[in-house]
This record gives C-alpha cells, structure tokens and sequence, in this order.
C-alpha cells in the first residue's frame, strides 16, 4: 500500500480484512485509502457506509462532514450531500436531512439541483408536513425561475411569476426589493413601444410593492421618479405611470404635486389620455375655470378630436352656460377635419332640442343634410318633426328622402320605407298607409356568377333583390323615351338617305345626259365620216364607168 496503488488494490485490501472480521483494520485502510484516493466521492460513500453498516453511525456521520469539508462549496457534490440526507433519513434525523437537502439547493447550480428536488421531493412526503411540501415546490419554483432569469434577462414573464412568487411566499423586503432591482436593470435595448410595454409593469408592480406592502412612501416616489426620467418621452411614453404618479400624489394628500405631475405630463407628452386624467381631478375638485384652460389646451393640441368638444360643451350646459355650449358646437361643426363628425351633430342637434330650440334643431338637420345624404339623418329629422308633432311635416320629410334616395342602395331605401309605414301606423290614416306600402318593392330571388379574387369563375350564387315600383314606372316611361329617341334616329336617318339618293339620281342623270352629249357627238361623227366615203365611193365608180363607156366606143 505503499507504493499507493489503484483503487481496485485498497479495495481488495479492505475487502480481506473485512473477511478475517478485522474491522479496525479496515478503517485504518479506509483512511488510507481515502488520503491517496479521497477525489472520488464514491470512496467517502463507500466509507461512511461501511461505518454505519457496522453500527458506528457518529463515525458515519463524521465521515460525511468530512466529505464535505474536503470538497468544499465549490466543488461541492450533489451526490455525496444526497448520501448524508438518506443517511440521516435512515436514522430518523429528518430535520438533519431537511436541512442538508435545503443547504444542496442554496449551494449548487440550478443544473445539478434535479436530483437533489427529487430526493427532497419524496423525504417530504414520506415524513413531512403540508407546509414542508410547499417548501420544497417553492424552492424547486425559484430555482427555475432564478435559473429562466440568469438565461434572459430580457424575459420579463419569468420575472413576474418569479416576483409574484417572493411576494406571495412573504419573503424578506430586501430580498423581493433585490429582485426588483434586477428585473428594471433590463432596460429594452430597442427604442419601440412594443418592447417596452411589458417592461413598464415592472416598474409599476414594484411602486405598488413599496406603496402597499412595504408602506414606504418615500421609496414609492424614488420609483415613480426613476421610472419617469428612464422613459424615452422624445419617442413615446406611458400615461399610466403619470396617471398612477398623480394618483399616489393624491392619496399622499400633495394636491399640489399632483397638478405639477400631470402639468410637466401634457407639456411633454400631450396625450389624450393625459389631458383627460387631468380635465377629471380638477372635475372632481371642482375646478371649472381650471376645466376650461385645459379643455381649450387640449383642442389646441387635437382639434379633430369630436368627443372633446362633445364633452367640452356638456360641462358648459351643466354650468348653466348654454350660450357658451352653443358657440362651441358652432366651432366644433366648422372644423375640416373630425373623427367622429355624426356624434357631434347628433349631439350638437340633441343640445338644441333639449333646450327646446326646435327651429335651430331644424336648421341643423338641414345643415346636416347639405354635408351628407345618410338615411339615418332623414329617420331622425322625420323621427324629430314627429316627436313634436308635426306629422305633415314628418310626412313630408319622408317624401324628400325617398327621392333623394332613389340612387341609393336598395336596403336603405327599404328601410327608409319600414320607418316610413311605421310612422303612418302610428300617426296616419288607412290612405296614408296604403300609399306607402304601394311603394314598398317586391322581393325576388335572382342568381349571379361569383368569381374568385384570380377572375376565375366560381359557379353562381342566390341573392334577393328588391324591385321598386317607382323604379319600374321610371323604367317605363324611360323605354317610351329611348323609343322615341330611336324613331327620331330612324327618321333622320330615312331622310338622310333619302336626300343622298337624290343627291346620287342628280348626279346619274347629269352623268347620262353627258354621256348622250358624247354618244350624239360620236354619231355626227360617224355619220361625215359616212358621207365622205360614199361620195369617194360614187366618184369612183363614175370614173371606171366612164372609162368603161370610153373603151366600148373603141371597140366599136
């Protein structure tokens, strides 16, 4: 043993005495053994069982502390600590290996505490307590979640629950306030909203910690205050955190410093959310005239924006000041651009008829139907002139709209006409009901070829389809009108070719008449050429005749 030879050699020399019952021998060996192999955990195990098998568990015991103290924490071995924990399991110890269990998961890596959860895991159902077994889920709970965090820091959902977790365990201020202090440390790298917008709740959970747990209202205000200078407002900001400053202001009874809050808020970052946070405190303390400057800023900065307005003129009317209301509207209604244009009018018209002033109402409606040909403008104005009587007028309003709409979509004209029948129902006369359901059209089902978005044809599809009477009367008397057209075209065209075929039998006359002139000239012509002939025919026959004469005479 001397020469300090392999495992294998200590082994076989420890096993021998072992044979021979020479137990102080073979923990003399071990000793030994361990001086020379002591690296290899196994070896202190091995040694600690062989204490404990025969009965000395103090030297079983000592034998795992000072496995542990030849390692150390840093080269700590998480099966040798599972070892001592089962050791101490098997002599009742279970407190002692509860603690060693506890001790395995602070010291090691969460990459080597799998082993050590599971072992802990089932001591604490075998022997421990429901409060036990929590202990151990939470700790398995914060050594993932520890371990998730260390990975990534930018994931900002395993710092909530990690966060959640300290917090709902009660566990030490510094230690949640820590843990808060690293999770903020991971500021988005980007300069976009969407990166921010989980990030900003951590800043909030931790204010609300410090606000209603810790009861430090000091430390609430650092937090709202670093939050607020870290947020790039050039780019973008977060109301909420304004809003909730303001609030916490408040509630710290600092009037003062909450106004100031919300003042630097808009002058920084004037958002509609903003303004409204502030408009509703100084609404709640009364403030009008505070209102007002704000209610003006706020148009300044979004004059497009209707439900503004709307709200700017109710607080008006309920402060009395309905020539005030009024000329907001006005202004309201005259702007280029809204987002909402029919809430406005609608409320600018409900305004004036909650004040009783129908003919401005009117007006109104009128207005309102210069800019826009919608059917709920006609329904309401004819609704209107009803609910103060005046069903002529109603009746009136109705005809109107059912001319107008005669180049509108067929649904709208149908339901212009059920809200037409339902007026007369109520207020008109059997005639008066009858004439509108003479107008309302006939539904039939029609087929129409569908394509897809490619062009490709589809097949055919069934639709209904309304056909209005006063559509077919129009038609009517617009084929009697395209027949008279076409016989006019026809008539034009008759005469037209008439007067071109004299035109052509003037021109065919002149044309024979000349070629007569030709064809005569041509015959006088023929007829001197004739003439001529003959007499140089007739010349020559005198002449052979008289020579004829002259040699007969010779011969006589």
């Amino acid at each position: 043993m001397e020469w300090e030879p392999p495992e294998q050699g200590w082994n076989t020399y420890i096993n021998f005495e072992l044979r021979y019952k020479e137990t102080d021998r073979a923990r003399s060996i071990y000793q030994r053994f361990l001086h020379v192999h002591g690296t290899n955990v196994q070896n202190w195990i091995k040694y600690a069982r062989f204490e404990e098998k025969h009965g000395y568990v103090g030297n079983a015991r000592a034998v795992y502390e000072r496995g542990m103290e030849y390692f150390g924490e840093e080269d700590i071995n998480e099966q040798l600590l599972i070892a001592f924990a089962l050791f101490e399991e098997r002599q009742k110890e279970h407190e002692r290996a509860r603690a060693i269990y506890k001790y395995a998961l602070e010291k090691l890596p969460s990459d080597r505490t799998v082993e050590i959860f599971k072992h802990y895991t089932m001591h604490e159902k075998k022997f421990g307590e429901r409060a036990g077994i929590e202990d151990v889920i939470v700790s398995k709970r914060r050594t993932q979640y520890e371990a998730m965090v260390t990975e990534n820091g930018f994931n900002y959902d395993a710092w909530f629950d990690y966060l959640r977790l300290l917090e709902n365990e009660q566990c030490a201020r510094e230690e949640v306030e820590d843990t808060y202090e690293r999770a903020i440390a991971n500021i988005p790298p980007h300069l976009e909203k969407r990166y921010w917008r989980r990030y900003i709740y951590l800043w909030i959970n931790y204010a609300l910690y410090e606000e209603l747990v810790a009861k430090d209202t000091d430390k609430t205000r650092e937090i709202y205050k670093a939050c607020l200078e870290m947020l790039p407002h050039k780019q973008f900001t977060f109301s909420k955190i304004w809003i909730m400053f303001a609030q916490f202001e408040i509630r710290q009874l600092n009037l003062q410093a909450a106004r100031k809050i919300l003042g630097v808020s808009i002058g920084k970052c004037p958002k509609d959310k903003l303004f409204r946070a502030y408009i509703d405190l100084e609404l709640q303390l009364r403030e009008f005239d505070r209102c007002r400057k704000l209610y003006e800023k706020f148009l300044e900065h979004s004059p497009e924006n209707s439900s503004t307005w709307i709200k700017f003129a109710e607080l008006e009317t309920l402060l009395g000041d309905t020539d005030r209301a009024r000329a907001i509207f006005d202004i309201a209604v005259q702007q280029p651009a809204l987002d909402m244009p029919e809430i406005l009018w609608k409320s600018y018209i409900d305004f004036e008829i909650n004040a009783e002033e129908y003919e401005k109402a009117r007006d109104l409606y009128e207005c309102l139907l210069q800019k826009t040909n919608h059917i709920k403008v006609w329904i309401s104005l004819a609704e209107f002139e009803q609910s103060i009587g005046r069903i002529d007028t109603a009746r009136k309003v109705f005809e109107r709209a059912n001319t107008a709409l005669e180049s509108a979509d067929k649904e709208e004209r149908l339901m212009l006409l059920e809200a037409w029948k339902d007026a007369e129902m109520k207020n008109g006369d059997e005639q008066s009901i009858k004439r509108v359901e003479s107008m309302m059209p006939r539904r039939v089902k029609k087929r129409r070829q569908i394509q897809t978005e490619d062009g490709v044809d589809a097949g055919w599809e069934e639709y209904f389809d309304y056909i209005f009477p006063q559509d077919q009367a129009a038609k009517g008397s617009f084929k009697l009108l395209e027949a008279a057209a076409r016989w006019k075209q026809q008539r034009e065209k008759m005469e037209k070719e008439a007067a071109e075929a004299m035109d052509r039998g003037d021109a065919n006359r002149a044309a024979r008449e000349d070629e007569e002139e030709r064809d005569e000239k041509v015959r006088e012509g023929d007829s001197d050429t004739d003439l001529e002939e003959s007499s140089s025919d007739s010349g020559s026959s005198t002449s052979s005749d008289s020579s004829s004469s002259d040699s007969d005479d010779s011969d006589k």
